[in-house]
């Protein structure tokens, strides 16, 4: 009996947490798509489509609306794209390592790394952009009320985004604790602001049809195809789900979509189209027109509230890209802090976030509507979800063995769709939609430097140093160190080298220099393992033990997460019986390198890109910080090369 009740709370405790979980998804992850219903209806009918509010052209809008909302979240990411994870974690940068495993040469894997880091970049201007157009159009709700409210809109705006990326830092668990119950009401309100409208025209779900999507393209021609640009808004936030599935998990996120989500999403939708369709006039502003006069007020809080939520999609997706992309070797250490000790990819990154929150009050001023911001939105995103198609299509024939018909089939749907949304948002790039590309570009110029010059600097350091075993084999345990003239000093020292098989050059600078030797020393490194997110904690690391003065250990870990070297420390000296040390009495040694310019003709990079790639290593999170390790225990020994 003891054993059933044990079992019960273990399945009451599954239960609880798993809600807790969805709860917090609908707060972090719909947040983006959940408040697009306040513009993307109304820019559909923006004045420069030339669109007459007519009752064939709002159910073809509706029709279009429903079937993105079906075709691209339901079908293609929901169903299909989130199988596509490592061990739960997702994102663009994760679905290009499925396809680029490291070591296998193939003369396709260079342009597939580009492509999925060009996708990854876009998602950084998005991330700019959402956070402004999101506030700034539930703000200009006041105007609907009263003019008085027009000059204090950007105002108003600037400080909610101050505010939501000064709450950053308490975490997305902590932050979806707040935002679940509040984007719950809101999908609430929703529904009912949709009902109360649709009983009043109920025949609006004629546009579940899809001939009236097909009607709407052949009456309208280029303006009909041009218009997909703002329909697009209603599915932005596909990208930003992907990669925040590792908050998460695929189970939560999808349970939360189908039974809350998307229905809220396509009442309130048909209900502005039922609002139209009795009142033609309330198309410039159908979301806060749809309920009555007294819940004006309470609309435009309530919504200043989602939209502050629904940049949290965009912002954890953000974060969880940005350590990836460090794991991965594609830019260089930040700091990371960890904000939950039950969900590993909940995180918070301070150089991130400030970098954002500075865009995006750059953006609400430079464009000061969401109707301007509007033209800029889409671009990005659209360009990444051509990307993460193209790429998914090589996942499911060469990781996932489908048929080459079934891969081409499924492709060809998902990317006659992105490419039609993409056609119609690239008229918008002289309007704004440069500015995604422009962040893109700086972003992906960091990347391949980054990377380039840590090959380079790698190459170098391999070329120049001399392996482990000839090292030891020469060495020995220094049985007669009085005759080598080197000293012997009580203690352990761990000297850290990225490379296993190397000597690091830090032990070799303190016997050449200061003919000091410890009476044990660990050569530490630290091995990412791009196959997997996390490591157990049982293949956490391997010790070898070289002699009874010479140690090895290798830790492990996966690209999203960070690893406390100390705390490993602490489980090897509980574990190892051959080896044993006092934590606290640790002396690390680093290797530091100083980049020297070269001459052009000398240098494997352009001479700017050897620039930025010194002022990249200049500012990068010092490994002592990156690695958790004491700072009183730590010396730095430099290397001088010249690139």
């Amino acid at each position: 009996m003891a054993h059933t009740d044990s079992e019960q709370d273990s399945n009451s405790k599954g239960l609880k947490h798993m809600a807790a979980l969805s709860l917090a998804a609908v707060g972090i992850v719909y947040g983006d798509i959940g408040t697009s219903p306040i513009y993307a209806f109304r820019e559909s009918f923006h004045e420069e489509y030339g669109l007459a509010t007519t009752p064939d052209n709002i159910l073809g809008v509706l029709s279009l609306i429903f079937w993105a909302l079906i075709l691209v979240i339901s079908l293609k990411y929901l169903v299909f794209v989130l199988r596509a994870d490592i061990k739960g974690e997702g994102g663009v940068l994760v679905l290009t390592s499925l396809i680029t495993p490291k070591g296998k040469a193939s003369k396709y894997r260079n342009w597939m790394i580009i492509a999925g880091l060009f996708g990854a970049a876009l998602l950084y201007g998005d991330g700019m952009i959402t956070p402004a157009i999101s506030v700034l159009s539930a703000i200009e709700g006041l105007k609907v009320a009263t003019p008085i409210f027009e000059p204090y809109i950007i105002p108003i705006t600037i400080g909610i985004i101050f505010g939501l990326f000064f709450f950053q830092k308490y975490g997305t668990g902590g932050l979806g604790k707040v935002f679940g119950p509040i984007t719950t009401i809101w999908f609430t309100a929703l529904a009912i602001l949709g009902i109360s409208q649709i009983l009043g025209s109920p025949e609006v779900f004629h546009a579940l049809n899809p001939a009236y999507a097909i009607d709407f393209f052949v009456r309208n021609g280029i303006a009909g195809f041009l218009v997909l640009g703002s329909v697009f808004l209603v599915v932005t936030g596909g990208e930003a789900l992907y990669a925040d599935v590792g908050h998460f998990g695929v189970l939560p996120i999808r349970m939360t979509w189908f039974g809350l989500v998307l229905p809220a999403l396509l009442i309130n939708y048909f209900g502005q189209g039922a609002l139209l369709l009795q009142n033609p006039e309330a198309v410039h502003n159908p979301f806060f027109l749809m309920g009555p006069k007294w819940a004006l007020y309470p609309l435009v809080v309530i919504a200043a509230m989602a939209t502050i939520i629904a940049s949290q999609a965009v912002i954890s997706g953000v974060f969880s890209l940005t350590r990836q992309a460090i794991q991965f070797g594609y830019l260089p250490r930040m700091k990371v802090e960890q904000t939950s000790d039950k969900e590993y990819g909940q995180i918070y990154m301070p150089g991130a976030n400030w970098v954002m929150m500075l865009a995006c009050i750059g953006l609400v001023l430079g464009f000061g509507s969401s109707s301007n911001l509007a033209a800029a939105y889409g671009v990005g995103v659209t360009t990444t979800m051509v990307i993460t198609t193209l790429l998914f299509a090589v996942v499911t024939y060469t990781k996932w063995k489908w048929s080459l018909f079934s891969t081409i089939l499924l492709s060809t749907v998902f990317l006659l769709i992105d490419l039609s949304f993409w056609g119609a948002n690239m008229v918008k790039v002289p309007d704004g939609g440069w500015f995604p590309l422009f962040i893109a570009g700086i972003i992906i110029i960091v990347m391949t430097t980054w990377k380039r010059g840590r090959e380079i600097l790698t190459d170098h350091l391999e070329n120049s140093q001399i392996s482990l075993e000839k090292f030891l084999n020469n060495l020995g345990d220094y049985a007669e160190t009085k005759e080598d003239n080197i000293k012997e000093v009580k203690g352990t020292a761990i000297y850290m080298y990225s490379n296993p098989d190397g000597t690091p050059p830090a032990l070799l600078n303190n016997i050449k220099f200061n003919k000091v030797l410890h009476e044990t020393i660990i050569i530490l490194s630290v091995k990412l393992d791009e196959d997997q997110p996390y490591v157990a904690q049982d293949e956490r690391f391997e010790v070898k033990r070289h002699s009874d003065r010479f140690h090895q250990i290798i830790i492990k870990n996966g690209f999203a997460e960070n690893v406390n070297v100390p705390d490993v420390l602490k489980s090897i000296d509980q574990q190892q019986d051959d080896l044993s040390f006092d934590i606290s009495e640790l002396t690390y040694f680093l290797g530091k390198e100083q980049i020297l310019p070269t001459d052009k003709d000398e240098s494997a990079m352009a001479k700017w890109r050897d620039k930025l790639f010194s002022v990249l290593v200049r500012n990068e999170q010092r490994a002592t910080a990156f690695f958790a390790l004491p700072p009183d225990r730590v010396i730095e020994v430099g290397t001088q090369i010249k690139m």
